[in-house]
């Protein structure tokens, strides 16, 4: 999850008059970004996750990883509460879609940064819907694609597990039925409740079996659930939180294509995938990855073998995110690192 304070270094906006949105509205938007390596040749897109910003999202260019000689662009994208989003701008749509967040970036990297084409589009989560969209509506603007646990259409299991956090913070008495702002009230309680309810989903059974909490510096589950979750999405803004939770569970590739059938929308993709679910996600399972690989023109799979479920492909543990490394720059040509070799033959 993001830290308490926030971390504005290198964040910069870039201002969309009369922006339309899929649901119909046009109002100014701005879109904020950071440029990490700006002077390398090749470009790679990373759009933010669910629960991320800028600073918290994983760009793979340390000295080691697979991006340390890409530049890489980090977008945040709409609702997150840094590009422009119910928290920050007055007349924003009650919805939102996927294709709104790619059409604003794909403006953002071509009339603002001249970008013709990318290297990549990685992305975690929320960020991986993205990718796929971006593959989808783009064929032909980037060579490769790398979804992180992650789907081109959210489950109905996706879909029924985040009704469980969206009821906790808006049934909650300070939430005061959407009132509250009017009424000058902060959901606070909504808002932990909102991070509790979440928590188990995040990670794998066998994880709190194992107590890996305790690796975190906590001495009970209890601390856990109350610092790394009650504690981070007291941070935000409700209305973000659950504008950005409706547009995921809408999620569905099929929508950029003719028929509305996200398999084809899937054959359509011409950039070479490399998809990477976590073996112990509850949400974006290994197997509905298998089913998508199956339409895919040039596709990948690699499994991640952890127990730290959904939170693996984010980084939240440090032997993952190498093994996502050596993946990644594998596939795209890029320099490997020998622990990631070690890693990965430990693996398979």
């Amino acid at each position: 999850m993001s830290p308490r304070s926030y971390d504005d270094t290198g964040v910069e906006y870039y201002g969309i008059p009369s922006f339309k949105f899929v649901s119909g509205p046009s109002t100014d938007i701005r879109i904020a970004y950071r440029c990490i390596n700006p002077s390398a040749q090749k470009t790679v897109c990373i759009p933010t996750c669910f629960g991320g910003r800028i600073n918290t999202t994983l760009s793979f260019t340390g000295s080691d990883q697979a991006l340390y000689d890409h530049r890489v662009i980090v977008v945040a994208m709409l609702g997150n509460g840094e590009s422009s989003s119910p928290s920050n701008h007055p007349n924003f749509p009650k919805d939102i879609d996927y294709r709104d967040c790619v059409n604003a970036q794909y403006q953002l990297l071509t009339k603002h940064l001249g970008i013709k084409e990318l290297e990549a589009i990685v992305g975690f989560s929320m960020g991986g819907q993205q990718a796929y969209y971006w593959a989808c509506m783009y064929p032909r603007f980037m060579k490769y694609l790398i979804p992180i646990c992650s789907s081109a259409k959210t489950s109905l299991h996706n879909y029924a597990f985040l009704e469980g956090p969206k009821a906790a913070l808006t049934n909650s008495i300070d939430y005061e039925d959407g009132a509250y702002r009017a009424k000058g009230v902060k959901p606070t309680r909504g808002l932990r409740a909102f991070g509790r309810t979440y928590c188990a989903w995040a990670l794998s059974a066998p994880w709190f079996r194992e107590r890996q909490f305790e690796r975190l510096g906590f001495s009970n589950v209890e601390d856990f659930i109350k610092s790394n979750w009650e504690d981070a999405f007291e941070t935000w803004d409700p209305q973000d939180l659950l504008i950005l939770a409706k547009m995921w569970q809408a999620g569905d590739v099929g929508k950029t294509h003719a028929d509305a059938d996200y398999l084809r929308a899937l054959e359509n993709i011409e950039a070479k995938v490399l998809v990477m679910p976590s073996r112990t996600d509850t949400y974006f399972p290994p197997e509905d990855s298998e089913v998508e690989l199956q339409h895919l023109k040039h596709g990948e799979l690699a499994v991640m073998e952890t127990i730290w479920g959904h939170m693996a492909g984010g980084g939240a543990n440090e032997d993952d995110t190498i093994w996502m490394s050596d993946r990644i720059a594998k596939f795209i040509g890029a320099r490997t690192s020998l622990v990631g070799d070690l890693k990965e033959t430990s693996l398979e």
